[in-house]
């Protein structure tokens, strides 16, 4: 009997999970649609580029179903709701899409209305969508001095050292305009480091530090007062801005609100953290930043489960055991400005190490380099031609290798007696 997957979300998750599917199951054994509310597929790691005059937003959005393998359908439709308990899938025409098994790939959403007075406007920015990364562009360009504050209200967000990047962008950005002298930089987190793993976090608050960009930690923002030009702390400090690039509050999509037992109470979906198997209905599997898994919300992520989850949904259908193997893999290259970059390399249980990334040859981890620069903007070719169609490469598995890394003594004496 023919299966009808249904994968809610044509992103990075979305798509590779299907186009894998699609690869490994004939259209006799199962159909294979993709519900989107728009047919505009954004390159998100460009969105930080586009400010700064480094990418133009044409350059990094395609059409999400021209992504999408032969005998793949397509929807571009809202999502009302699902249904769970019936199996069924409500789109905003009034159509239902029953299924057998469910992908919800639909990602992470802004939630600014979540923040007192955080409303973008002519002092208050954001670049984490593609319309307030593009007004952000044209403000930066006649921005002649000042303090700007880089401000991220609360976590999880999508591609948590995104804000940092930024920071360092603007601090070369302005060198190379001419005038840094006349800009302070300020990064105001919640956190109470610059980062959540200890190494990573004492190297980027370093670079924050020889870059002249002050830090603010434990600044958990209360309140956005654009039109008197200070951010609120619930504890009552604040921050004084002439600009504030604020990264807002993140939520899931809003259909999981709306279905019963579906999400939390952020509309995230409670995911299995190592078979990508949600814990509210066995035949419900979660990818990307829809998880509740305790991994960075970033694309790295996103392309590291979608080896383990098609395993899996190709285990389930067949029903036998599942894989759980997933072990939190994620990297990220870090632009740290004037052409280089970090690369950072982690998993659930090692944080991010100094060494080289796959293997002893390969690029430096923790280490700023014109290699990880030029592995960064190489990446955005890779997304479309290599990720998104789910082609193999070899040495960039799931499984975060440990060969390159320089472990701490301790875990080396740790495999030696494995």
């Amino acid at each position: 009997m023919t299966k009808r997957i249904v994968i809610l979300g044509g992103g990075t998750g979305g798509t590779l999970t299907a186009n894998r599917l699609r690869r490994e199951l004939s259209t006799h054994d199962a159909t294979i649609t993709v519900v989107d509310q728009d047919d505009h597929h954004i390159y998100q790691p460009g969105l930080l580029f586009v400010p700064f005059g480094l990418t133009a937003p044409a350059d990094i959005v395609k059409l999400r179903h021209q992504q999408l393998h032969h005998g793949i359908d397509f929807v571009e439709q809202p999502i009302e709701r699902v249904d769970i308990d019936a199996q069924v899938v409500h789109l905003g025409d009034g159509r239902q899409l029953p299924y057998d098994l469910l992908v919800i790939a639909s990602g992470a959403v802004l939630a600014p209305e979540e923040t007192e007075g955080l409303v973008f406007g002519d002092t208050v920015h954001t670049f984490y969508d593609l319309a307030g990364s593009t007004a952000l562009a044209e403000k930066l360009a006649t921005f002649s001095g000042g303090r700007l504050v880089v401000n991220v209200v609360d976590m999880p967000i999508k591609c948590p050292v995104a804000p940092l990047e930024f920071c360092f962008l603007a601090d070369w950005y302005f060198t190379e305009r001419g005038i840094r002298d006349r800009v302070e930089l300020i990064f105001a987190t919640p956190l109470d480091a610059a980062f959540t793993k200890p190494v990573a976090a004492e190297r980027l608050a370093h670079l924050l530090a020889e870059k002249g960009v002050a830090m603010v930690t434990e600044f958990n923002t209360g309140e956005v007062d654009g039109a008197g030009g200070k951010l609120v702390a619930y504890d009552g400090r604040e921050q004084p801005f002439d600009l504030a690039v604020v990264v807002p509050m993140h939520a899931g999509a809003a259909y999981v609100g709306r279905s019963p037992g579906l999400g939390d109470e952020l509309n995230f979906v409670p995911t299995d953290p190592h078979t990508l198997q949600s814990t509210v209905r066995p035949n419900i599997f979660v990818i990307g930043d829809a998880t509740t898994v305790p991994a960075s919300k970033a694309g790295s992520v996103t392309h590291f489960e979608g080896e383990v989850l098609v395993e899996n949904i190709l285990r389930f259908l067949a029903d036998r055991p599942l894989d759980a193997s997933y072990d939190g893999h994620a990297n990220c290259f870090i632009e740290t400005g004037f052409g280089k970059a970090l690369l950072i390399d982690f998993n659930y249980d090692t944080e991010p190490l100094p060494g080289h990334y796959p293997s002893r040859i390969g690029m430096p981890l923790l280490k700023e380099s014109r290699m990880n620069h030029l592995g960064k903007l190489m990446f955005q070719w890779f997304y479309w031609h290599t990720l998104l169609p789910a082609r193999h490469v070899p040495g960039i598995e799931s499984p975060m290798p440990h060969g390159g890394k320089e472990l701490p003594a301790d875990e080396i004496h740790q495999e030696a007696h494995v």
